[in-house]
């Protein structure tokens, strides 16, 4: 089996709309289909990052919080590559979200960063 790429990223957020708000408004993500299925009472959002199909906001009814401090087994983070760190980091603090500081990876000497999502969902920018 040769695997091609990652085709998408499903999120589960608690407070839909305070979500979608985020990841479009915040984040600049281009929605590209949403859909409310009735018999899950569930909303699904597709959402495009710089063209491309990549991430699925779900909603459901009271799910459960996710560990992630300490650290949970499982998906770590979500990491977006940007072309200038410190202009990225600005611009979500501009909307009241707590940035860590920018920190150099030892290993590749590139410039990256984390905050968190509305659910708590760790989120790194890693520059170009």
């Amino acid at each position: 089996m040769k695997l091609n790429k990652i085709h998408h990223i499903a999120i589960i957020c608690s407070d839909y709309e305070r979500s979608k708000d985020f990841y479009v408004n915040v984040l600049g993500l281009k929605p590209i289909h949403e859909i409310y299925r009735a018999e899950r009472d569930s909303y699904k959002l597709d959402l495009e990052v710089n063209g491309q199909y990549q991430i699925e906001l779900f909603s459901f009814p009271e799910p459960p919080k996710r560990p992630s401090y300490p650290e949970a087994a499982g998906m770590r983070h979500l990491a977006f590559e940007v072309e200038e760190i410190q202009e990225a980091a600005d611009e979500i603090t501009t909307h009241g979200i707590a940035v860590e500081p920018i920190r150099i990876d030892p290993v590749t000497n590139k410039k990256f960063t984390f905050f968190s999502d509305p659910d708590g969902l760790p989120i790194e920018l890693y520059e170009r």
